[in-house]
């Protein structure tokens, strides 16, 4: 480090916050960028930004964003009267070995924000082995996709108090604002931060606790809306009605969905986003023929039943949402093998023949 940058170290106001964002995928280009547009009057961050992939950096730098190489970057930044804060944004699978190879080139009282989707009892240990290099640990469970740099970024937020407080000018310029939504009755004149869209939940892991359970029932959203969508689709196949003399009555409806979801969204008690991204998706692909049904599921879904069940507290529409993931990628279709096996072994019941 030069002797010029060494000094313009030493002498940076208290106010001024140097950011650092390792990994740049689908979010970590985009948060970078919504700082940078939003960031609060008064407030300085620099930010600095990493990628295993370099033309990712290349392109980031384009934009006026100081691109860094290698991680050992990091170590510019090392400032005793002005810590640095670095924010990680990978896949869960290895964030932490991120965290273990970006803290190697931190000073102590550097700040790590975890900002991905980690389980937190991971934050938990993260946060004690960082503890002992004299690094804190920041947990941000962070909603919005591929719509924050837009929309803004639900936060949910883990951490100790003083340091949480020092990121308040980066959770500002991240957060959707108190226009997002209306006031909730009974609130107005709070002086909650809940109400700009960010939230210290408490200490570390609470943050990822809450996006975790946040992601759970987002599962079970969903797959409430799939399931009636489902229902009113088969009314275009037609619903046969048993009668008390043995005949069938039918009902036969050729229901528009495109429409229905579209009325939904407009006073209705099911309106929301998950609503209005469904009829979105219905006006570009009325047949959805674009999409296989094969539904993927994320660890969060998987961490909140499991939490479910070592709490004892009952989650039967998420643990079915999240079942309901597995079947779609035919995982369940060796026991309803099975299943057909069985009736025909006790009452003879031939399964149809297939089309």
């Amino acid at each position: 480090m030069s002797d010029s940058a060494e000094t313009a170290q030493t002498t940076q106001p208290r106010d001024h916050l140097q950011l650092s964002i390792v990994g740049l995928g689908r979010m970590g280009a985009n948060i970078a960028r919504r700082i940078k547009q939003h960031a609060p009057d008064g407030s300085e961050i620099a930010i600095s930004v990493y990628d295993v992939n370099p033309e990712t950096v290349t392109n980031l730098a384009k934009e006026g964003f100081v691109g860094l190489d290698s991680l050992d970057s990091l170590s510019q930044y090392n400032n005793d009267l002005n810590p640095q804060f670095v924010w990680i944004m990978v896949p869960a699978e290895v964030t932490a070995e991120t965290i273990r190879s970006v803290a190697q080139y931190l000073a102590p009282g550097s700040t790590i924000i975890d900002g991905g989707n980690t389980f937190y009892r991971d934050d938990i240990a993260n946060a004690a082995w960082l503890a002992t290099k004299g690094i804190n640990f920041v947990d941000v469970g962070t909603s919005g996709g591929v719509f924050g740099l837009e929309r803004g970024y639900s936060l949910m937020i883990g951490g100790e108090s003083e340091i949480v407080n020092r990121l308040h000018p980066i959770f500002i310029a991240m957060a959707p604002g108190i226009e997002a939504a209306p006031i909730t009755p009974g609130t107005e004149g709070s002086t909650s931060t809940a109400q700009q869209g960010f939230y210290h939940c408490g200490p570390v892991g609470s943050g990822h606790f809450v996006k975790m359970v946040h992601n759970g029932i987002e599962y079970g959203a969903m797959a409430a809306y799939a399931e009636g969508l489902n229902l009113l689709e088969a009314a275009g196949q037609g619903i046969k009605h048993p009668t008390a003399v043995g005949d069938h009555n039918e009902t036969l409806y050729d229901l528009n969905l495109a429409e229905i979801t579209e009325v939904w969204r407009r006073g209705s008690v099911v309106a929301s986003w998950l609503l209005d991204l469904t009829a979105q998706a219905y006006a570009e692909d009325p047949e959805l023929s674009g999409y296989n049904g094969s539904v993927s599921d994320s660890g969060e879904g998987r961490w909140t039943v499991q939490t479910a069940i070592d709490a004892g507290v009952p989650a039967n529409v998420l643990s079915a949402s999240l079942m309901g993931r597995f079947s779609s990628r035919g995982n369940d279709l060796y026991a309803n093998k099975v299943l057909s096996a069985m009736r025909k072994k006790f009452g003879g019941h031939l399964e149809p023949k297939k089309s």
